[in-house]
């Protein structure tokens, strides 16, 4: 195990992650062991050891244990609204009804929304998540929200749907980003497709 570790935290360290976070647990799926009950297959286990949100230690035995042990994420509702359009929705009786993934800020009924690089700007009239009014969208939520006299052909999957009053989404003609591909077989160049 002792080399397991090592050689995986030298790895998760080169990607960004703190070893010190990350629980390492023996399992096997097969027979069950360490997964949900200590297994007595592993005396020379004796549980793993993470660092939490905070510097609290935590500890373990099993598989389990350390998924129940994983910090939520911290949830951008302090920046301005990001919310990339998965698809657009024309709902007799209801209206346009655009649907994505709340990234940043939040999404209310009432709020002014604009649709970047669409330039469309428009009304939120109502939010849902699964069926089930919401009074606003955070972070993580996936939302439809019926947004007022806009066409499903003014808008489509892939804007990004920001306040108007926050530092709305604007276009642009390029940008800079750090892409990270994992088992990638080749070179990528013009007109790659994983």
């Amino acid at each position: 195990l002792d080399y397991i570790v090592k050689e995986t935290s030298n790895f998760i360290k080169t990607v960004g992650f703190n070893p010190k976070t990350v629980p390492f647990v023996p399992i096997s799926g097969f027979n069950g062991d360490n997964m949900i009950d200590a297994s007595d297959k592993c005396p020379w286990y004796k549980g793993w050891t993470k660092e939490a949100a905070g510097g609290k230690i935590v500890t373990g035995k099993t598989l389990l244990e350390a998924i129940d042990a994983i910090d939520p994420p911290a949830r951008a509702t302090d920046k301005p609204l990001r919310l990339p359009l998965q698809d657009v929705y024309k709902i007799g009786g209801i209206g346009t009804v655009p649907v994505g993934r709340v990234e940043t800020g939040s999404i209310k009924p009432g709020m002014v929304v604009t649709f970047a690089p669409a330039n469309v700007t428009t009304e939120v009239k109502s939010v849902e998540m699964h069926h089930q009014q919401l009074d606003e969208g955070l972070p993580g939520d996936n939302v439809g929200f019926n947004v007022k006299n806009v066409s499903v052909k003014d808008i489509r999957r892939g804007n990004v749907a920001g306040d108007l009053k926050n530092d709305p989404p604007r276009g642009a003609a390029s940008f800079k980003a750090q892409v990270t591909v994992f088992n990638h077989l080749g070179q990528i160049s013009k007109g790659y497709a994983p």
